[in-house]
């Protein structure tokens, strides 16, 4: 069986998060760069995401969008990596990936892109009830783990990894300590270095 993955992304988009996934697990795949405003919103493409975003892969025939869940989908394609949570992490695991899929970008998009902060009688009705609540929930866990799961770096850790690496740089995020050191962690690892340099450099000559 072939065994390729096909990214579907812009290296000005969250398919950083799914190529840094791909070099950690070693995956082989080739790269389709999809353009804003043009083959992004392609009939083709729109048959493999009709959402008209980035990421997506195609591999053995399945399509899977959204960078959280092609995350966990590929550790679990790829077991060698050893990128999938064992049974005792899988609480802490899928808690923390889909938080920072839900609760943490929907905190940063309202408060930070859109300067929506709700009252306290709509902080009960929204997932993530406040910026600061979810802020401060991320950085109480990671006081006592290194990683997402405690000491062992996993998928999550690529997806949550990702989301406050850019969050860091771009000032969506504030800048506690346990959110530096722990991107620091992350982004040390080849992985992330060799695929930053993939999109950097499609980057430069877009």
């Amino acid at each position: 069986m072939n065994d390729e993955v096909i990214l579907y992304t812009n290296p000005q988009s969250r398919g950083r998060t799914t190529r840094w996934m791909l070099e950690e697990v070693n995956a082989p795949y080739r790269t389709e760069i999809l353009e804003y405003g043009g083959s992004i919103k392609s009939p083709a493409y729109l048959k493999i995401n009709p959402m008209g975003k980035v990421p997506a892969i195609v591999h053995r025939d399945q399509v899977v969008t959204e960078a959280a869940a092609i995350c966990a989908y590929l550790a679990e394609a790829f077991p060698q990596a050893g990128l999938a949570p064992l049974p005792e992490e899988r609480a802490s695991y899928y808690r923390w990936l889909i938080f920072a899929a839900g609760p943490l970008e929907a905190a940063i998009t309202d408060f930070k892109v859109f300067g929506v902060e709700p009252d306290a009688q709509k902080q009960m009705m929204v997932g993530y009830g406040s910026y600061a609540a979810v802020l401060d929930n991320l950085s109480n866990w990671f006081m006592g783990h290194t990683y997402v799961t405690g000491e062992r770096f996993t998928a999550a850790d690529v997806y949550l990894g990702s989301q406050l690496n850019w969050g860091l740089e771009f000032g969506t995020i504030e800048k506690r300590i346990e959110f530096v050191d722990y991107a620091q962690r992350v982004t040390a690892r080849d992985a992330y270095r060799r695929a930053t340099e993939k999109d950097d450099a499609l980057e430069a000559t877009a």
